[in-house]
């Protein structure tokens, strides 16, 4: 069976409990992200969860809707059809989901953009070693440093592709994200997300030069500002050698000062 829309559903019942129990979901409302057939959903309705779900597929809408017409009924349940990359996030405290592996990054920059208690969310393995990986080694990215600047990652349990219908061709990993502030001032978020995006798409390069191959996303003044007051040291790095503080300052170095 082909997976619909990169959905793989999840019929471990086991892990399905275990998923749940990672929150506080209790009197909470649920942002749930592509719910399937809904075996994650009825286990957060019969934790306590008022659910809010959005769904892609049309087919899986409807069936969401009859199986869960009591709960919409009662206000217990939204179901929003949509693409979760591109539409509105409805309010939400917690979000617990088995995302759709190809739309993992997309999907985990914007719920850190919306902000939220805590996230309990299913990702194939290697993206979650990759999210979890310490930032200043040879394993971090892009993802690594963005991810950990707004939230702890925990990776919490693994899952075999048996777990799953259809099963995929890879393991998967249920991850816990907890929110906190950043670690170091930073004047602009959306500079500093273009920073770090710059750097690793030049990760092969110094820092200096990977400023300057970014100077059409970061502009060639800002760039140029930045490569004169930044150490030496700092200048010859990798990406992957850097810290938290030092994203955040040349982050803020390429934000210009106000006059």
């Amino acid at each position: 069976m082909k997976a619909r829309h990169d959905q793989h559903f999840l019929t471990d019942r086991r892990a399905v409990r275990r998923i749940v129990a990672l929150a506080p979901v209790s009197g909470r409302r649920v942002l749930e992200i592509g719910p399937g057939e809904g075996v994650l959903t009825a286990e957060l309705l019969s934790a306590g969860a008022s659910v809010v779900a959005i769904e892609l597929d049309g087919a899986l809408v409807e069936d969401l809707s009859s199986r869960f017409a009591v709960e919409m009924a009662s206000g217990q349940f939204e179901l929003v059809h949509g693409d979760a990359v591109k539409i509105p996030y409805p309010s939400f405290d917690i979000v617990v989901a088995n995302l759709p592996y190809s739309a993992s990054s997309p999907i985990t920059f914007r719920l850190l953009d919306a902000g939220f208690e805590s996230a309990v969310l299913m990702y194939q393995r290697e993206f979650a070693e990759r999210m979890a990986a310490p930032v200043g080694t040879p394993e971090c990215g892009r993802l690594s440093v963005m991810v950990q600047t707004y939230a702890d990652v925990e990776l919490c349990f693994n899952l075999k592709p048996g777990a799953f219908s259809p099963p995929p061709q890879v393991a998967s990993t249920v991850v816990r994200l907890t929110p906190h502030d950043p670690p170091y001032f930073i004047a602009d978020r959306g500079v500093y997300a273009d920073v770090v995006r710059e750097l690793f798409s030049h990760r092969r390069k110094t820092v200096r030069n990977g400023l300057r191959g970014g100077r059409a996303a970061l502009g060639k003044e800002n760039v140029e500002r930045v490569v004169r007051e930044l150490p030496e040291e700092i200048l010859s790095m990798r990406p992957e050698e850097l810290s938290l503080m030092v994203f955040a300052m040349i982050a803020n170095l390429c934000v210009p000062a106000e006059e």
